[in-house]
């Protein structure tokens, strides 16, 4: 939903304020309590509601408020008539004075169908009445979208889209159209006493037919059994044969089972939830040494643990690495493994080797989303950008609804393609101020003359990453080009990022 009054057009999504079509320098959480404000006009929010709004989550003084309340009222100048636009209410909050029209967002378009049989699995819906049983019902989801993903012959959604849906009630029709898909399928899970209770079925989303649908109640024990029926029962409907499923490494322990699938939700969020994965991890390994996903997600965990505190230390890469060796040594028929192993070897400057891993994951599963948006960025970084930007468009395709650091991904080969207001857009998203993007968003607004712009979000990214040097991230990316590397010291330099 986009806002305008007077001269003025606010993008919330986009995190942008325009006068006349011209840019306005605003911070985010100026945005962001703009954004409140004029989301219920004439309306008084207490100062309460204007902290959440802006500061969700945290406990911040109200001299905050009324400091970036100030900046708010010294950007937008006086209201055509002399009055202000945003009035104070004493004692109790603000609110905006001023009429508002709401110009509504651009419509999500429908996504369209590839040219093989195309499926999303919907979370599974854990019918137990014990919460602490949602893993077992989104670890089935997840293994059925794996097992499937390695189908040749299938387009098949990844985890994170699917997931977005998670508690939605919508039409059938409506969730295909979004993600592009022709098939859905279904399913609940109850899992008690030794024994899972699973009910799946297939759906063609365009006629709304039941394809195929069955119940199962098994012990637990044969679990795995159980996903693999599910996934050939699929495959025959929508590729006319039956197909034994290819060998994948299993857990032996359900409690590492459910601990992995615990641990891989809180992969990206903050330092504290990367520690929270990390304990769940460590355990998981310790109760199953042959569990390969295990390993592979502590090899990311450790990366992403101190890309959060500043950047991976030359030690702590040498852990991921032997972590994401040991993964592929025990399942090397798994893609996720795979990609794991080449991203951290590009990162090791072994680009040979990376290369050869990350060609042998797209190879084992072409539906594999992470993978391309892992070789997106060691594609743009040597050198080879228009082919970085085809790997990242590929990744969003078949993961509509991702994790933050895709669109990270797509900034930066923006940026690294001279597309620097896509690069803006991209970067401006809710979902990047997770990751450290701004730095590609600072230097996107210094090459764009918008260096004001620019410097506030320098400010932003430099409160997270305090110990920032350009010659430092210089130094530790996998650069191959040096015409690419210098493109991006230009970017930061302008923006004022130290050297």
């Amino acid at each position: 939903m986009r806002f305008a009054f007077g001269p003025f057009v606010l993008d919330p999504g986009a995190g942008t304020l325009l006068r006349n079509d011209d840019h306005i320098a605003v911070g985010y959480r100026g945005v962001k309590l703009l954004a409140a404000l004029v989301g219920q006009p004439g309306e008084i929010l207490s100062k309460a509601e204007l902290i959440e709004a802006a500061w969700p989550g945290r406990v911040v003084e109200e001299g905050n408020l009324t400091v970036q309340i100030a900046l708010l009222r010294k950007l937008l100048g006086p209201a055509a008539d002399r009055g202000e636009w945003i009035v104070t209410v004493p004692r109790v909050g603000y609110r905006f004075a001023k009429s508002v029209e709401q110009l509504g967002g651009a419509k999500r378009e429908a996504l369209p169908l590839p040219e093989k049989p195309s499926i999303a699995v919907l979370p599974f819906v854990n019918l137990s009445k014990d919460p602490d049983q949602e893993s077992f019902a989104d670890g089935l989801t997840a293994d059925l979208i794996t097992d499937l993903s390695r189908t040749p012959g299938l387009f098949v959604i990844a985890r994170n889209s699917v997931f977005a849906y998670k508690a939605k009630t919508m039409e059938v029709r409506e969730i295909a159209r979004d993600l592009g898909v022709r098939y859905l399928l279904q399913g609940s899970a109850r899992r008690a006493a030794g024994r899972a209770r699973i009910n799946a079925q297939l759906v063609d989303a365009m006629s709304g037919e039941h394809l195929w649908a069955e119940r199962y109640d098994r012990s637990l024990d044969d679990i795995f059994s159980v996903q693999d029926e599910v996934t050939g029962k699929i495959v025959k409907a929508l590729l006319g044969r039956l197909r034994a499923p290819t060998p994948r490494n299993r857990p032996k322990n359900v409690e590492a089972y459910d601990l992995c699938v615990r641990a891989r939700k809180l992969m990206d969020d903050s330092p504290q939830t990367a520690r929270e994965a990390h304990l769940m991890l460590t355990r998981a390994v310790s109760l199953d040494p042959e569990y390969a996903e295990a390993y592979r997600w502590l090899a990311i965990n450790h990366w992403m643990g101190l890309v959060h505190s500043g950047g991976p230390t030359v030690s702590s890469r040498g852990i991921a690495l032997e972590l994401a060796r040991k993964a592929v040594a025990i399942d090397p028929g798994d893609a996720g493994c795979r990609w794991v192993l080449a991203y951290l070897l590009a990162y090791d400057q072994r680009f040979t080797e990376a290369d050869a891993e990350f060609a042998k994951a797209v190879e084992l599963d072409p539906n594999e989303a992470d993978a391309w948006a892992a070789l997106s960025d060691i594609t743009v970084l040597a050198g080879q950008v228009e082919e970085g930007l085809d790997h990242i468009r590929r990744a969003f395709r078949l993961n509509p609804f991702p994790a933050s650091w895709y669109y990270l991904t797509l900034g930066q080969a923006q940026y690294a393609a001279g597309e620097y207001e896509a690069a803006v857009e991209t970067l401006r998203r809710d979902e990047t101020y997770r990751t450290s993007s701004r730095r590609f968003l600072a230097a996107s607004l210094a090459q764009l003359g918008r260096l004001d712009e620019a410097r506030a979000e320098v400010e932003l990214f430099l409160v997270g990453n305090p110990h920032f040097t350009i010659r430092h991230w210089a130094a530790t990316e996998p650069f191959r080009d040096a015409a690419t590397l210098e493109h991006f010291v230009l970017g930061y330099r302008g923006a004022g990022l130290p050297e």
